[in-house]
């Protein structure tokens, strides 16, 4: 097998999303060679969002997703997806996905599914960034932080990433806060023509990058600062139909942290500037000071 014929990180990530039916209903998922200590969220997201989506019959996308996570998972045990159908109208349905290890619960997750209409549309401005093409990989923006950010230079890389800023590791350095991400993203390959696989790919690359905006207003960095952060609830708005095979922008921005939690946002635009979908993720934020910081 020459370079050329080896697996890549997003033939990863589309085995994750391949699902394996285990009944009515239910599904099975597996993780990745590349784990940390925990089942990585996106994975949990996008997976139930596939196992959702196989239970919906005729052309009615994916609109809405509501996910709460309960406990971490397990790296090196199989993933099993329950869902519930709540309804199925002319236009809408509706689904719960329950994530399961043993008897554990890892993650329950709402979905909404509804045919698109016509109705009132606006929507807000992309934010004014370089082109993707202009910015370095995300390998650039990593290298000579090998041993300050061992998970992240390890990680699962399906999507190219592209900073239109300075992420958190290297803001740390020069001191500079910033209240904003801005990331372009798109599947380092090409995706199939499946819409839910478009979507889920996108839900799992919506857990990637959107804490940050919580770190680097307050001048902190993953690796640089001690942090304890665990993702507490998840939920994406679909707003229209969409291809996920270009460059999109992840603009995310943090309004609030308060209670040891933080609130981020997130909106994606296609490089047209059309916004896509929006992300809201709370996750638990705790910092440690190291002494004399």
């Amino acid at each position: 097998m020459n370079d050329a014929d080896a697996p890549t990180d997003l033939d990863a990530l589309l085995g994750l999303l391949d699902l394996e039916p285990i009944g009515d209903d239910a599904f099975r998922g597996h993780h990745p060679a590349q784990v940390s200590s925990r089942t990585f969220g996106g994975q949990l997201v996008s997976q139930a969002l596939m196992a959702a989506g196989r239970t919906v019959d005729g052309d009615r996308p994916i609109h809405a997703i509501n996910g709460h996570f309960i406990r971490g998972g397990d790296v090196k045990a199989p993933i099993d997806y329950r869902v519930e159908r709540h309804r199925d109208g002319r236009a809408f349905a509706n689904r719960q996905v329950t994530a399961y290890q043993g008897d554990n619960e890892l993650f329950v997750m709402l979905a909404a599914f509804q045919d698109s209409g016509t109705g009132l549309e606006h929507a807000v401005e992309i934010p004014d960034v370089p082109l993707p093409e202009s910015l370095p990989p995300l390998g650039d923006r990593l290298s000579g932080y090998e041993a300050t950010l061992p998970h992240f230079v390890g990680a699962l890389k399906p999507i190219d990433m592209r900073y239109a800023n300075d992420p958190a590791w290297i803001l740390k350095g020069t001191g500079e806060k910033l209240t904003h991400n801005r990331v372009w993203m798109r599947p380092d390959g090409a995706l199939p023509d499946d819409p839910l696989i478009h979507a889920a790919v996108l839900a799992y690359s919506s857990d990637t990058t959107v804490l940050d905006s919580i770190l680097t207003t307050h001048g902190l960095s993953w690796g640089h600062d001690r942090i304890v952060a665990a993702t507490v609830n998840h939920s994406i708005w679909f707003h229209r139909p969409f291809r996920f095979d270009d460059w999109v922008l992840y603009a995310t921005e943090s309004p609030v942290a308060a209670g040891s939690r933080g609130l981020a946002t997130g909106r994606y635009f296609s490089i047209e500037g059309m916004l896509m979908a929006t992300v809201v993720q709370e996750g638990v934020i705790r910092h440690f000071p190291r002494r004399g910081d």
